[in-house]
């Protein structure tokens, strides 16, 4: 067998997969195929306590121009004889 060129890979896998059964799990709680009674309150608390250290937040982002106006898009055409 041939050795593993990133050891980490299987524990990067694992871990993606634990994430997206979290996701899993809130998500059936969302759409309503889950009760209360499935999940407690502190089991929500805690999926989300690690949903939040596995995936980055959202953030807006707000591209401006100089002095803050809107950004300005300079386009130039290439010749076609190169």
């Amino acid at each position: 067998m041939a050795a593993r060129l990133r050891k980490t890979h299987q524990d990067e896998i694992r871990g993606k997969i634990q994430v997206s059964n979290l996701i899993h799990r809130v998500n059936e709680y969302a759409i309503g195929n889950l009760t209360d009674e499935d999940i407690s309150p502190n089991r929500l608390n805690a999926i989300k306590l690690l949903l939040n250290k596995s995936l980055p937040d959202l953030q807006s982002i707000e591209l401006t121009g100089e002095g803050g106006g809107p950004v300005q898009i300079v386009a130039t055409a290439l010749d076609e004889k190169l």
